[in-house]
């Protein structure tokens, strides 16, 4: 089976055992799914207008994150009112 180089950096590491278990793994899985499910519970419905250039943009970043790009808008719209996007410095 042929890998790309990002799988192939991985399983460097992982053999180069720069990888840990992490404590009380089961503990921290449940913690994930939960934010997982709170992040991902879609009990409102809006609708917006947007520039056909920002969605063409939007759906193709959601393309590279593997996610449906409502999906995608809804995480990002998450990750910025919970405080967890970052944004870049403008150059």
């Amino acid at each position: 089976m042929k890998k790309d180089r990002d799988e192939k950096e991985l399983l460097d590491s992982v053999e180069r055992g720069e990888w840990t278990t992490v404590p009380d793994s089961e503990k921290e899985s449940q913690r994930y799914q939960r934010y997982a499910r709170a992040t991902f519970r879609k009990d409102k419905r809006i609708n917006i207008r947007i520039s056909e250039k920002d969605l063409l943009q939007l759906q193709r970043r959601a393309v590279k994150e593997g996610l449906p790009y409502q999906t995608f808008i809804s995480s990002v719209l998450h990750k910025f009112v919970s405080g967890q996007f970052m944004e870049k410095p403008a150059v």
